[in-house]
């Protein structure tokens, strides 16, 4: 007796799910296995401008093999507008997320399409690989000090710089602020 499709499936890939029952057939008793098919109707067209009519439509048969292929033919999407925290501005923060594969719901992946957040992880990325050269490298790390110690010293004195400048202090003599506001400029301040 040819054996049916279903068995020859059975030996490949194992069901997860097995029903049997029993039967009596005379005085022995018989195990019976019932096939689990399963089916789900659902309508995930999404905002399609002219989908098929309901009576047009095919069953599409997926499983853990055809997958992926199934979702890139479907094209779902989704648009979000969220809070921008990133900027700090009051625009709201839009993406259009489209998933093709299984892969494409991978938060890193989902990152990766909004461009916002693809530059702020690939920083946070070179950070991580900067602190992996880091660790264990003890000549790096004391560059590293020094090149941090001598850029925040600039910061400050830049800050400095630039508050002297708003408030009004200058190294101009107080014999060119004077000249400087009979003729109407500002006056330069001296640099070394």
């Amino acid at each position: 007796m040819e054996e049916s499709i279903q068995h020859k499936l059975d030996r490949v890939r194992p069901p997860r799910v097995q029903i049997t029952y029993d039967v009596e057939t005379g005085n022995a008793i018989e195990k019976k296995e019932l096939p689990l098919v399963m089916g789900i109707l659902a309508d995930l067209s999404g905002a399609t401008p002219n989908p098929d009519k309901l009576n047009e439509r095919r069953f599409v048969e997926i499983d853990s093999d055809n997958f992926n292929q199934v979702l890139s033919s479907i094209k779902p999407s989704v648009t979000v507008n969220v809070k921008n925290t990133l900027s700090g501005g009051n625009s709201p923060l839009s993406a259009k997320l489209q998933f093709e594969s299984i892969e494409d719901f991978d938060p890193v992946n989902v990152v990766k399409k909004v461009e916002a957040l693809k530059v702020l992880f690939e920083a946070r990325e070179r950070l991580r690989d900067l602190l992996t050269k880091l660790d264990g490298n003890d000549r790096l790390d004391e560059l590293l000090k020094e090149v941090l110690a001598g850029t925040q010293k600039d910061l400050e004195e830049i800050k400095a710089a630039g508050s002297g400048a708003s408030t009004g202090k200058t190294d101009a003599t107080p014999d060119e602020q004077k000249d400087a506001a009979d003729s109407g400029d500002s006056p330069e301040p001296k640099t070394e």
